[in-house]
């Protein structure tokens, strides 16, 4: 990973700093830990320009992050609440989504802000924002706001650290492989417990059946 991110970044500059992020915005497990604190320390030694690292870096996160919102407005919360209601969909409930629908609309601005400095969780926040309905034009301002601090410390310290950058993703990677394992246990048990409802309802209703008598069928 790290010697194709150094390859992109020799041949394209802040370029491809910002066509990494981009990615990265799209597919969590390209690291911009690794990108960034690259980015910084290229520009330590001339080859780059921090102000522009930083500038395509922060226009590569709000792409991306554009790209997801538009999956999720696409997604609606009227479609995803329909399918909800299906047997087969067992990640969350209909009354889950109405929840997260509330919950989204009292702290989503904060949900978004805060959460393009988290790792993985930073790409992922833009799509119940979409199926929120963000205003767009909020949800790119907060998108901007949060990648351009996230962008600014990991390019600086990069830039101080020059040679020893990578000692950054050294103590980022058990930081983002937490954020991993904590939302692959949350989506697990949204499943066991849509699981544990659907098999409680089918006991009540299996109580509730009339039943008949076999010698009033002889």
């Amino acid at each position: 990973m790290t010697q194709w991110v150094f390859d992109i970044v020799d041949r394209l500059g802040a370029a491809g700093i910002g066509l990494l992020i981009f990615l990265e915005n799209v597919v969590p497990p390209i690291p911009s830990e690794v990108i960034l604190p690259l980015g910084g320390f290229r520009a330590s030694t001339g080859a780059m320009d921090p102000i522009g690292v930083w500038a395509a870096a922060t226009m590569g996160a709000v792409a991306g992050a554009l790209v997801l919102y538009a999956l999720g407005a696409w997604l609606g919360f009227e479609r995803l609440h329909a399918l909800a209601g299906n047997r087969w969909f067992v990640i969350s409930s209909q009354k889950d989504l109405e929840k997260g629908l509330d919950l989204f609309g009292k702290y989503g601005n904060w949900f978004v802000l805060g959460g393009r400095c988290i790792p993985i969780v930073r790409s992922l926040i833009s799509i119940p924002a979409g199926i929120a309905g963000m205003p767009l034009l909020r949800f790119t301002a907060l998108s901007a706001l949060g990648s351009g601090v996230w962008n600014a410390i990991f390019v600086y310290l990069g830039f101080a650290l020059g040679e020893r950058w990578e000692v950054i993703e050294e103590y980022m990677s058990p930081i983002s492989k937490v954020v991993l394992v904590v939302g692959i246990l949350v989506v697990a048990w949204l499943v066991w417990r849509k699981l544990r409802q659907r098999r409680a309802r089918g006991g009540v209703q299996e109580k509730d059946m009339p039943r008949t008598d076999p010698s009033s069928q002889r």
